[in-house]
């Protein structure tokens, strides 16, 4: 793992990947801090982070899209999976030089609050409680990267994928917004998620079984609760919905407030994906 690891940072760092994705991120939270807090004298370091997050959904997928694409487009991917390193250690290896790089970023960043200190007093809890967020945060957004990254061999595709799942997350507090809350709408909605989930199913177990099974229960299991408590329905597809809103948690760690349920939850985001990708290259490994 260590070794897939320097040779994924050697890769970026002699590459111009690597020095992209750090300078894009640098250039464009220079400019905003300049503006924010130079120029505008405001105090809170949060307000450049909020601003610089729009773009790192553009930078995230710059930094992803080869990682495993490519090795699965020229095919060395076959040599990763007959070495004797195991499948999870290449998946968190490639993922750790993922987060080095992106590392490197939150460092130059943490300089920040330190200059604008030399301007008057600023709140150093709050700042840096925001930055923790947005490494968090980023680290669950290269974790989704490197997931979509390993279900497809075009830089391309990966790239546009990525930003796609990303951007609507970000977005999804608005899109939540849009739907009703009544019963019968959420009602509806999980039947429609419910028979979604079981064609993931299929499409990962491609046993059919299983998931006629799943559709089968499930929808039962809904029908009959909707007709007991319908009442429980309501607002559960804005609760459902606020599960992907990744974006969300960060505005408490923003707000100066040590968010442990926004710890929780992108380590949660981080395991799942991570997984997901194990699961896909393994998948991939048998077929």
């Amino acid at each position: 793992m260590i070794a897939i690891l320097k040779k994924e940072v050697k890769g970026y760092l002699t590459s111009m990947v690597g020095y992209v994705f750090i300078a894009f991120m640098l250039v464009v939270s220079g400019i905003y801090f300049t503006a924010y807090h130079l120029n505008g004298a405001y105090p809170k370091f949060a307000y450049t982070l909020s601003a610089v997050l729009v773009v790192f959904l553009i930078a995230v997928p710059i930094l992803t899209m080869r990682i495993l694409a490519e090795e699965r487009r020229q095919k060395t991917d076959q040599l990763l999976l007959t070495s004797p390193v195991s499948v999870p250690e290449i998946v968190i290896g490639k993922y750790l030089a993922l987060v080095c790089i992106f590392l490197i970023v939150v460092l130059a960043l943490a300089f920040y609050p330190l200059v604008l200190s030399q301007f008057g007093s600023i709140p150093y809890g709050e700042t840096y409680a925001a930055l923790f967020g947005f490494w968090l945060m980023g680290c669950s957004f290269l974790a989704i990267g490197l997931y979509i990254s390993s279900i497809t061999e075009s830089q391309v595709i990966a790239a546009v994928l990525t930003f796609l799942v990303l951007f609507v997350c970000y977005l999804m507090e608005g899109i939540a917004g849009f739907f009703p809350d009544t019963a019968s709408s959420s009602f509806l909605a999980l039947v429609v998620l419910t028979a979604g989930v079981a064609f993931l199913i299929q499409y990962w177990t491609k046993n059919r079984v299983i998931a006629g099974a799943f559709l089968i229960l499930g929808e039962a299991a809904l029908v009959v609760t909707y007709m007991g408590n319908s009442a429980a329905f309501e607002g559960i597809l804005q609760d459902i919905l606020s599960v992907f809103d990744i974006s969300g948690h960060f505005s408490e760690f923003a707000s100066g407030i040590f968010d442990v349920t926004g710890i929780v939850y992108y380590l949660s985001i981080i395991g799942v994906f991570l997984f997901l990708t194990v699961e896909s290259i393994q998948k991939r490994r048998w077929s």
